[in-house]
């Protein structure tokens, strides 16, 4: 068993409450990207902006409890479950108590604490 892992197209980065504005404004004043701040019903996400990146989309999270900003990444596979089995054979825990999500996805971290959301693969 070998899963294919790939990018997806989200990147979310976590933002302190007291970078927050500044933050935004750099990516829509400065960089004059598409900025469009987006409703969010989550507990540790108290505001979202939406950037368009290229093929990507940057989520900018306003989060209380945060001293530094952290980036996390995107990863998805044919199967989740499969996938998820594959990593835990591989010494890779789920750690899905960083933040609320839906219950076919994960969240997983590399080595330094790179945090990515591994989910279902869209088909095309």
């Amino acid at each position: 068993m070998s899963p294919k892992f790939e990018a997806g197209i989200n990147i979310a980065i976590k933002i302190p409450k007291s970078k927050y504005e500044e933050t935004v404004a750099f990516y829509k004043d400065i960089l004059k990207l598409d900025v469009e701040e987006k409703d969010i019903d989550n507990p540790t996400v108290c505001r979202t902006h939406e950037v368009k990146f290229g093929n990507n989309i940057i989520w900018l999270d306003c989060v209380d409890n945060y001293t530094h900003s952290e980036t996390w990444l995107q990863l998805t596979v044919p199967n989740v479950e499969e996938a998820t089995s594959y990593l835990q054979l591989n010494g890779v825990e789920t750690c899905d108590e960083l933040e609320e999500l839906p219950k076919n996805m994960h969240w997983i971290q590399d080595p330094s604490g790179t945090v990515f959301n591994l989910q279902q693969r869209t088909i095309k």
